[in-house]
């Protein structure tokens, strides 16, 4: 993974951002087929975006991920839980699907095995295609050995500011579930594009998110 590395190496130099880091941030909105990569120094510093990657393919519809078998990408706050570098899909990094609030508010078998892999195919998963995962598996892991346990992984329906929330409304207008499930992301959602600093993630007794 030595090119990986020195690739990236670049890109951090750029931002004035240490290489490899101790801290870093993925944020995926399913609408843009985009996943950014953002990266800090220290934990009480700013995250500054080093690279936007594409994802290649998205199944489902926008909105959670509610049951087994709905082709649903999750949309929520989670984080990787298991590198896997023996994936038939070339590289594969498992997120942490269901988390509690999926767990509250799904329906039946949930499912799982939600992973950022390579490849361009899905059921609902991120596949950003073998160059892609090698780039991102590569980061993940420097980030892990360096200290970061739990990396985060944000996933939105849409950039979920002024024109985004109202297509959001235009296309699921008597959708209450999804307005208030978007609702509760766009609090974190504003706070990181104010401050560029995540919130905790906590959630109300009903499983709802309570950032």
């Amino acid at each position: 993974m030595k090119k990986y590395n020195d690739t990236l190496s670049r890109e951090f130099k750029k931002k004035n951002i240490a290489y490899p880091p101790k801290d870093i941030y993925l944020r995926a909105f399913k609408s843009q087929n985009e996943m950014e990569l953002w990266a800090r120094n220290t934990p009480n510093s700013e995250y500054k975006l080093i690279k936007t990657y594409r994802i290649c393919s998205i199944s489902g519809l926008l909105g959670p991920k509610r049951a087994q078998g709905d082709r649903q990408v999750p949309e929520g706050f989670y984080f990787i839980e298991e590198f896997n570098p023996k994936s038939e899909y070339c590289l594969s990094l498992r997120l942490n699907y269901p988390n509690y609030s999926d767990e509250l508010l799904g329906k039946g078998k949930l499912g799982g095995d939600i992973y950022i892999h390579g490849g361009c195919v899905t059921v609902g998963c991120m596949p950003m295609t073998n160059d892609g995962i090698q780039e991102i598996y590569t980061i993940c892991l420097n980030a892990k050995l360096n200290g970061e346990e739990n990396i985060p992984v944000h996933i939105y329906p849409t950039r979920l500011n002024k024109n985004g929330m109202s297509y959001l409304s235009r296309e699921f207008p008597k959708d209450t579930d999804r307005q208030q499930f978007w609702a509760e992301l766009k609090t974190a959602y504003d706070y990181f594009e104010k401050t560029h600093k995540l919130l905790p993630v906590m959630y109300s007794p009903d499983g709802r998110y309570a950032n």
